[in-house]
């Protein structure tokens, strides 16, 4: 939806909530013009039913207005003596029409001092569960929100069973486009995988300021910019256009940012025409043959000792294939007595699902130069440089791209240059060959980005049974930083004392009221 057609809509239910509830603003002492002015007669309301003003915030942010728009048709009603359980049905099964029918058809009194409180602890209960997920979705949505690490594409900075914490307000909160949805869940309700949102209709968004920018080599979440799967997994070849906040969630390392020039040789990162520096946690991985004198390569000596998590293929009886090594667990592996030769693999062939999928001579290993688009600078369009360009004109920033011969029209019209509306950043795995990243489907909107990891509070290994739940947690992993330098240090411990200091505090006070009492 537009802006238009949100400002309509808006309208419209102003003048919704102005016919069925003026004479209530009447019998609770106000004017009835204040049931008409918006914003405004909100605060009004929240006057009237006796809740603090600040309500009014919470039915203009998406999703959660959900939940308050019928507690608040409940607490009108109730400011007005229907507190029988059918007013309640009534008023929410009616999606608040109920209140026209109290409006006008009843004389009810406005209770100015009602108790706020629940009368009963099942309605206690639901006020509190409600509260939660209010205050549970607000801190989701725009300040942290739980990840999990699925895949190995930036092993050993992130491991696969990282659960990790994301700042939402670092690179400054994205308000959502999905309007209705279920709350805390992302694209898919769990166990059942049914679509946790309707597409329709859909907020125009916008990102509050943060107090950082994006910085090469920093590690990002953001929604894959072309996600169109049905759900992972799911080899039916069914699709779903997705809205922005719906896609799928990715966390890749930013190799590239708005402005930069980028090329890869021989597996190598080159941004403005030098080799891009390593963070120091960083540590690449590539694919290896590793050629042994027949005997075998124990997993206990890979996974124990070499702190390999991918276990190596067996090719022959002296080849070994290992999907991802860093340089210094390959040198280790020279080292051993029984290894004769340890061969990085290279791409050397050309590889069509490169981005932008028309340079026959690109691979995984050796490509560009790329140009990084920025906000405000301008491009020259032509049958050639098209293909980088075309997703961003059609897909990320919303125009109409004809393409017939050598002339392009946008909008309708003849060009030959196209100027950006946001940034875009360049996202790669440090698992160089196992990672789909923008080397396949290209460049990362700005509007595209969640958020930054800043915490890891839980780490399972993913291959130790939960029968072993002491072996399977990585204990020297919890509560440590994502970012920063030096090694990651654990804060668990001063966590456990902290947390027994709060509970032994509270088991000292009670008891000490309780003495006293």
């Amino acid at each position: 939806m537009t802006l238009y057609q949100w400002f309509v809509l808006f309208l419209v239910v102003q003048i919704i909530h102005f016919v069925g509830t003026w004479k209530l603003y009447e019998k609770a002492g106000r004017k009835s013009w204040e049931a008409a002015i918006p914003v405004y007669n909100a605060i009004i309301l929240m006057k009237i039913i006796n809740r603090p003003w600040w309500w009014t915030f919470l039915l203009f942010i998406p999703i959660i207005n959900l939940i308050m728009f019928p507690v608040i048709w409940v607490e009108t009603l109730r400011s007005f003596g229907k507190n029988s359980t059918i007013d309640t049905i009534l008023g929410v099964c009616t999606l608040g029409l109920y209140i026209y029918y109290v409006n006008y058809a009843l004389d009810v009194k406005h209770i100015k001092d009602r108790s706020t409180h629940p009368t009963n602890p099942t309605a206690d209960f639901i006020s509190s569960i409600l509260f939660a997920i209010v205050v549970a979705t607000t801190v989701h949505t725009y300040v942290m929100q739980p990840f999990t690490i699925p895949t190995s594409s930036l092993e050993k900075s992130l491991l696969v069973g990282d659960f990790l914490f994301v700042s939402k307000f670092h690179y400054g909160a994205r308000t959502p486009t999905t309007a209705i949805g279920l709350p805390m869940v992302h694209d898919s309700i769990p166990l059942t995988k049914k679509k946790s949102y309707l597409s329709f209709p859909q907020l125009p968004s916008f990102r509050f300021p943060g107090f950082e920018k994006i910085d090469k080599n920093e590690i990002v979440v953001f929604n894959w910019p072309v996600d169109t799967v049905y759900k992972f997994r799911d080899v039916s070849g069914r699709r779903i256009d997705k809205p922005l906040d719906k896609k799928s969630n990715y966390v890749k390392r930013c190799v590239a940012v708005a402005g930069d020039s980028l090329y890869i040789k021989n597996g190598d990162v080159y941004v403005n025409g030098a080799k891009l520096p390593l963070h120091d946690r960083q540590k690449l991985q590539y694919s290896y043959y590793v050629d042994t004198d027949g005997s075998q390569l124990s997993e206990e000596y890979l996974v124990r000792e070499l702190d390999i998590t991918d276990p190596a293929g067996q090719i022959t009886a002296n080849r070994y294939y290992f999907k991802a090594l860093t340089e210094e667990n390959a040198q280790r592996l020279r080292n051993n007595p029984i290894v004769k030769n340890v061969i990085k693999i290279e791409e050397k062939e050309g590889d069509l699902r490169i981005f932008p999928h028309t340079k026959p001579s690109w691979n995984a290993d050796n490509l560009g130069p790329i140009y990084i688009p920025q906000a405000g600078k301008t491009v020259a369009l032509n049958k050639e440089s098209l293909p980088f360009y075309s997703m961003i004109i059609k897909e990320y920033e919303k125009n109409d791209l004809m393409v017939n011969g050598d002339e392009i029209r946008i909008n309708g019209k003849v060009a030959t240059s196209y100027t950006f509306k946001q940034d875009y950043f360049w996202m790669m795995g440090d698992n160089r060959h196992n990672s789909e990243d923008s080397r396949y489907w290209g460049y990362v909107p700005a509007d595209h980005v969640v958020g930054k990891p800043v915490f890891i509070w839980m780490s399972l290994k993913q291959n130790v049974p939960w029968g072993k739940a002491i072996d399977k947690i990585r204990w020297e992993r919890m509560f440590t930083t994502v970012g920063g330098s030096g090694e990651p240090t654990s804060y668990f411990i001063y966590f456990v004392i902290i947390l027994g200091g709060y509970f032994g505090y509270n088991f000292y006070r009670k008891r000490k009221k309780k003495a006293n009492a």
